[in-house]
C-alpha cells in the first residue's frame, strides 16, 4: 500500500524504545527473572500504592467510558499548581501533548528550534507535520540558549526546551530560562518540558510567564517519579486560550479512566514521591561512585538516569544485554560513544556496576 500513503510517511523516522525484558529473554534465551532493565527512565520503585488501590477500584467500572474532560484530575492538578482547570490539557502521556501542539501550530515549511541531542520526539513530531526541525548543538551536553535564540527566524513557530534534558541529564538555570522565554518574539510558542521536574529540589517555575500572557506551554508526566508509565498519562498547562485550542484537536476519551483515577490518587501520595526522590538520589550517588572507581566518564545528571561514555555505545548495549542488563544506546541522538543508564534499585545498580567492572577487567 506504499503508493497510497503520503510521501512523508515513508520518510518518517521511527522511534526506538528501550527493549522490553520479555523480548530480550526470548531472543537470548535468558531467564526472565535474571534480567534488569535500566533503559527507559522508568521508576524502579513501582507505582504509588495509593494509585494502585484507586486503579483496581476503577477497573470494576471498565465497561463505562472515562470522563472526557478529566474533570477531577484537572481540578486536582490545578489546585496543586495554583492554576485554573481550564488552563490544563490531559494527554496519553505528555508525548500526545507534543503531537497536539503540532496539530495546532505547525504548518508545512514552519520551523521548530530544539537541541540537537534532546528528546527525539520533538523532531519526530516536527517532521510529521512537514515542518523543519532546526537542531542546535548542545554546549557541554547542556542546551545553549544563546545559540538557540540566534536560530530563531520569521519561520520559527515553536521552541522546545527540556530541563532536565533527556538523554544528557543536564539542566538550565531558572533565571536563564525565564530570560530566554521573555526574549522570544510573539509568533513563537515556547514548549518547556518538565518530565523530570519532580526529581529536582526546586524546579524552574514558568507560571509567571503564563500570567504575563506569553506563549508558554509546560509539559509534565506521571510516567516517571509517580511510577505510572504503563498507564500513559501526562498533562500540559498554559493559558486558557492555549488549552481551548488544543482541546479542539484532541481526540475524545484520550486518557482512560484507570489512568485518570490513578494519577489523581498519586498526587496525594506525597510520602511515596518524597521517598522515590530520596532513593533515586542515593541510587545515582551509588552509580556515580561505581563509575568513578571504574574510571568511566559520565555526565552529572539532574534526572533519574546517567549518560556514560563507553566508546562504542551500540556494542556496549549489545554486550550488556547478553549479560541480562538492558541499557539505552544513544546513536539515534548523535551520541554514539554514550549509553544512558536509568537509576535502578540498590541491587540493580550494584549489578550494573559489577557487570561493568567485569567488562573492564576482561579488556585490561
Amino acid at each position: 500500500m506504499k503508493h497510497l500513503a503520503k510521501q512523508l510517511v515513508e520518510k518518517q523516522p521511527v522511534y526506538e524504545p528501550g527493549r522490553p525484558i520479555e523480548d530480550v529473554a526470548r531472543e537470548l534465551g535468558l531467564d526472565l527473572r535474571s534480567i534488569i532493565k535500566l533503559a527507559s527512565n522508568e521508576s524502579p520503585f513501582g507505582p504509588s500504592p495509593m494509585a494502585l488501590e484507586a486503579a483496581r477500584e476503577a477497573l470494576t467500572n471498565g465497561h463505562r467510558y472515562p470522563d472526557g474532560n478529566a474533570t477531577h484530575l484537572k481540578e486536582k492538578i490545578a489546585e496543586t499548581l495554583s492554576l485554573k482547570p481550564e488552563q490544563l490539557v490531559l494527554g496519553n502521556g505528555s508525548n500526545e501533548i507534543i503531537e497536539l501542539l503540532g496539530h495546532a501550530f505547525l504548518r508545512k515549511g514552519d520551523e521548530a528550534v530544539m537541541g540537537k541531542s534532546a528528546f527525539i520526539v520533538y523532531k519526530l513530531v516536527t517532521l510529521l507535520f512537514e515542518a523543519v526541525p532546526v537542531e542546535v548543538p548542545l554546549a557541554g551536553h547542556r542546551h545553549d540558549l544563546r545559540a538557540m535564540a540566534d536560530r530563531i527566524t520569521d519561520k520559527t513557530r515553536m521552541v522546545f526546551l527540556p530541563s532536565p534534558n533527556n538523554p544528557t541529564g543536564t539542566a538550565n538555570e531558572e533565571s536563564e530560562i525565564l530570560a530566554f522565554a521573555r526574549d522570544l518574539p510573539p509568533h513563537v510558542v515556547f514548549v518547556f518540558d518538565e518530565a523530570y521536574a519532580e526529581y529536582l529540589d526546586s524546579p524552574p517555575d514558568l507560571r509567571p510567564l503564563i500570567e504575563e500572557g506569553r506563549n508558554v506551554v509546560c509539559l509534565r508526566t506521571f510516567s516517571k517519579i509517580y511510577g505510572l508509565a504503563a498507564l500513559r498519562i501526562g498533562y500540559g498547562y498554559g493559558s486558557a486560550e492555549w488549552a481551548a485550542l488544543l482541546n479542539r484537536v484532541r481526540q475524545p476519551f484520550n486518557t482512560n479512566a484507570v489512568a485518570q483515577v490513578a494519577a489523581l490518587a498519586a498526587l496525594d501520595d506525597r510520602k511515596f514521591v518524597s521517598e522515590c526522590r530520596r532513593r533515586t538520589r542515593e541510587g545515582k550517588e551509588q552509580l556515580e561512585r561505581g563509575l568513578a572507581a571504574a574510571g568511566i566518564e559520565f555526565v552529572p545528571s539532574e534526572g533519574n538516569f546517567i549518560m556514560i561514555k563507553v566508546g562504542d555505545g551500540r556494542a556496549f548495549f549489545e554486550r550488556m544485554q547478553r549479560e541480562g542488563v538492558i541499557v539505552r544506546p544513544l546513536d539515534g541522538y548523535g551520541l554514539s560513544e554514550f549509553v544512558r543508564v536509568s537509576i535502578g534499585t540498590a541491587a540493580e545498580n550494584e549489578r550494573f556496576v559489577r557487570t561493568l567492572e567485569s567488562f573492564k577487567s576482561s579488556s585490561d
